[in-house]
């Protein structure tokens, strides 16, 4: 509620008239939720460095290494299932005289 309300404050503050040009830093644009960083837990890991311990990947390298995993199960599950369907080439060795 606190942090509202001085967020509040600051929007106020710096949409106010300003009466002298000594004021012009107050202007500045002011990123106030653009922490991008998490610093809650341990800090993740990149997948070589720990490779046997999923819950210390950062969460792109998990992406990756998730969705790389599905496309290979349901590409080989699609090649296993569909093995022997559809066109059937004869393979026919002319021999050349």
């Amino acid at each position: 509620m606190a942090t509202l309300l001085a967020a509040a404050g600051r929007r106020v503050a710096t949409l106010a008239p300003t009466s002298a040009p000594s004021q012009a830093p107050a202007l500045i644009h002011r990123r106030g939720l653009a922490g991008a960083a998490d610093h809650h837990g341990p800090p993740k890991v990149n997948l070589w460095q720990d490779p046997l311990s999923p819950s210390k990947w950062k969460e792109e390298h998990f992406v990756i290494v998730s969705l790389s995993g599905w496309g290979l199960l349901f590409f080989s599950g699609y090649k296993f299932f569909t093995k022997g369907k559809g066109k059937k080439e004869e393979n026919t060795v002319e021999m050349a005289h």
